[in-house]
């Protein structure tokens, strides 16, 4: 195994490489620059960071955050609590009306309609009071 140490590790990062774009046709240099394996580092992790960062703030600061699943603004759940309420009790209220309707038709076409059986209860005292005033 090679012997790795912190002095040759960091020597290979600092050494200086060249990096030249030419010109196919002509062999001239269009743009040379000088590089090192650290500065490339530097430089990829400074442009995924950049990038993250753009990415994280376009998210944050515009509409696009509604996309995201499991994003659920308070203001808009709360709203969408009381709609389902709102909606649960006409459902119940259509429910009502239908039975009422259904009732009148019955009791229009001669039908049997069922009768109230449930008796009204009332207390003893207001019973024997209303028997004496008559």
């Amino acid at each position: 195994m090679a012997n790795l140490d912190e002095t040759s590790t960091f020597k290979r990062l600092r050494n200086r490489y060249r990096l030249v774009v030419m010109n196919d046709d002509t062999y001239e240099e269009v743009v040379t620059f000088k590089l090192s394996r650290l500065s490339v580092y530097i430089g990829l992790c400074t442009i995924f960071v950049v990038l993250v960062g753009l990415t994280v703030a376009l998210i944050v600061f515009t509409p696009l955050k509604y996309y995201i699943p499991g994003y659920d603004d308070l203001r808009v759940g709360r709203e969408y609590r009381q709609l389902k309420y709102k909606a649960d009790a006409l459902e119940k209220q259509v429910q009502f009306q239908e039975t009422y309707i259904d009732n009148v038709r019955k009791v229009l076409r001669g039908d049997a309609a069922a009768l109230d059986t449930t008796l009204i209860q009332l207390p003893p005292d207001e019973l024997s009071d209303e028997l004496m005033e008559e």
